[in-house]
């Protein structure tokens, strides 16, 4: 099936495009000194001494990519995610109701194009400073409204795939179908229960570890859409 074909290959850039992004951040702003005296010199805000945030949560994934010169990385990286993640959910969409023979849109094509729109907006004004305290809640919320409606919309596919893994047995493999429903529900469940966590003052490394971890967490569900899905002709 042609829908098939595009998940897969759409899957495969949707989890390198954004890991690599964030991880080339880290990586210039631990050896900023490698761009002193040049055009591309690193931002103080964007420096920081060597570290492994996914451990120790020195820095957050913010402060390593939205000041100059990382943010020529991760802005339009972040932007090209979004536009995946939209053709993404629309395949997935078109791809659900051959199987159920129907034609409408389901909520997960709805809430996962949300969640890309959120996820671009985010990008677009993360390093954008205003003096405003409703700016900065406008920011947290739009980035809050994408892991959620990102987290829900995976949530929804497992489901109708789950709910079709006898029709559709011989197009996947039934092992990825279970690691993803693992995925999704860890995914869920320490998003719930880190919320008092995150939402009082304090516990900033911890804050930052999570955010780490957790984005590796959500592209991994593309990574195993690609291995979901058997290669087709």
């Amino acid at each position: 099936m042609l829908e098939i074909t595009q998940i897969r290959k759409l899957s495969l850039w949707i989890f390198f495009i954004p890991l690599l992004a964030i991880n080339f951040c880290l990586l210039i702003s631990q050896n900023y000194e490698l761009l002193e005296n040049t055009i591309f010199s690193v931002d103080h805000i964007g420096r920081s001494n060597f570290s492994i945030p996914y451990l120790d949560g020195s820095l957050s994934i913010s402060r390593a990519s939205r000041t100059f010169p990382q943010y020529l990385i991760f802005k339009p990286s972040m932007i090209l995610t979004s536009v995946l993640l939209y053709f993404y959910w629309k395949s997935n969409n078109q791809l659900i109701n051959k199987f159920y023979e129907t034609n409408i849109n389901y909520n997960f094509k709805t809430l996962g194009i949300l969640s890309a729109v959120f996820l671009a907006i985010h990008s677009v004004f993360l390093g954008i400073k205003f003096d405003i305290q409703i700016y900065k809640l406008f920011r947290r919320l739009v980035l809050v409204l994408f892991i959620i409606f990102e987290i829900i919309a995976q949530g929804y596919l497992v489901f109708h795939f789950y709910k079709l893994k006898t029709k559709i047995d011989k197009f996947i493999n039934r092992k990825i179908l279970f690691l993803k429903l693992i995925l999704v529900s860890i995914l869920a469940a320490v998003a719930i229960l880190s919320l008092p966590i995150l939402v009082a003052k304090g516990n900033t490394h911890f804050k930052h570890a999570l955010e780490w971890n957790y984005f590796v967490g959500v592209v991994l569900f593309y990574l195993l859409s690609r291995m979901f899905w058997r290669r087709t002709t």
